[in-house]
């Protein structure tokens, strides 16, 4: 694992209370999508594995959010945005850009607001992902890339006036996703550190954000991967940076951008950041299926593969590890794990 820490520390930090993101409106936002929503469990990871990568004296906890409605995190920030429209837009529905699991989740959303949701999703998204989307009652419209795609959801908006659910950026999403942290909290008390995927930042930004309020001293450390690493890059500038390409199997943590919400909240509240390989992805994916005997996509497993790199700075800690979702078939999922295995990639 590659590991960047301290990037940018001579930035000036910006309050997460100036976006809204207070303990009060945290709750409000949990009271708001718990009807639709599930308690997901935490378990503690105690497995072999797992002791021989961090010190005996330490103690991990796995947050398995991907048993989450729709299958991931995603639902929290989709709830958010849609159950606080009003009944014009609801009327009129929504619209979204995904490459996967955020369009699942708006067409969750959606279908929990009895409104209608018309997604925009790239060609390349895995066709399990198509599938469930639609099964939810999202129509479907298939675009050649993310940028063509997302003209195609601003069309859509301006002529049909659907409200557009983005997939990372927002105070509305930023709050969904705070509600996992304070979720969290309420299962597991202070932890000393918290290890949370960074595609977007809607996730990142949401629960450092919460978790720092709630809990100043814990250890935040965000993890991308190595071919989509535009957190890492917006640190080290001081603003939103955009990629020209990614390249990583983690395709749920690989947006080419990042926006100035989720930025300001992950540089104001995560302490660290962390690089994993798509090699060390699918070695963690494997890790999980022995040790939790859970099948997951590579954005899941992210946080478990940057332990190795963290191990003596976590040695005696009580660590927190989200494991944010996964909706992958078959196929794909066996592809990974012998890349993992040093076989082939997919």
């Amino acid at each position: 694992m590659v590991a960047a820490k301290g990037l940018g520390s001579g930035l000036t930090s910006v309050s997460d209370a100036d976006h809204g993101i207070t303990l009060e409106a945290v709750e409000e936002t949990l009271a708001l999508i718990a009807p639709h929503i599930v308690e997901t469990p935490v378990v503690e990871w105690s497995g072999p594995e797992m002791r021989a990568i961090l010190a005996e004296n330490s103690r991990v906890h796995a947050k398995l959010e991907l048993f989450q409605r729709s299958g991931t995190f995603k639902a929290r920030g989709a709830l958010s945005n849609v159950l606080r429209l009003g009944a014009d837009q609801l009327r009129a529905g929504v619209t979204a850009m995904s490459a996967g699991n955020h369009a699942i989740a708006v067409a969750y959303a959606a279908k929990a607001a009895g409104t209608s949701a018309k997604v925009v999703m790239q060609r390349s998204a895995n066709p399990a992902r198509v599938e469930l989307a639609r099964a939810l009652g999202a129509e479907i419209l298939m675009a050649e890339d993310g940028p063509s795609g997302f003209e195609m959801v601003a069309g859509i908006a301006a002529e049909e006036g659907r409200a557009t659910i983005h997939p990372f950026d927002g105070v509305a999403t930023a709050l969904g996703a705070a509600t996992l942290g304070l979720e969290m909290h309420r299962q597991l008390g202070d932890l000393d550190a918290l290890i949370v995927a960074i595609g977007g930042g809607g996730l990142a930004g949401g629960v450092s954000a919460i978790t720092k309020r709630l809990n100043p001293d814990c250890l935040v450390v965000g993890v991308e991967p190595v071919g989509a690493d535009a957190m890492h890059r917006s640190f080290r500038s001081g603003r939103p940076e955009r990629l020209e390409g990614v390249d990583t199997i983690a395709d749920s943590l690989a947006p080419p951008m990042t926006e100035w919400l989720p930025f300001t909240l992950c540089r104001s509240n995560v302490d660290r950041l962390a690089l994993v390989t798509d090699r060390e992805l699918a070695q963690a994916m494997g890790l999980i299926f022995r040790e939790l005997k859970l099948a997951v996509e590579p954005a899941c497993a992210a946080t478990t593969a940057s332990l190795p790199g963290l191990a003596g700075e976590l040695s005696g800690a009580r660590v927190g590890l989200i494991l944010c979702g996964s909706n992958i078939d078959r196929d794909t999922y066996d592809g990974y794990c012998a890349l993992g295995e040093g076989r082939f990639r997919p």
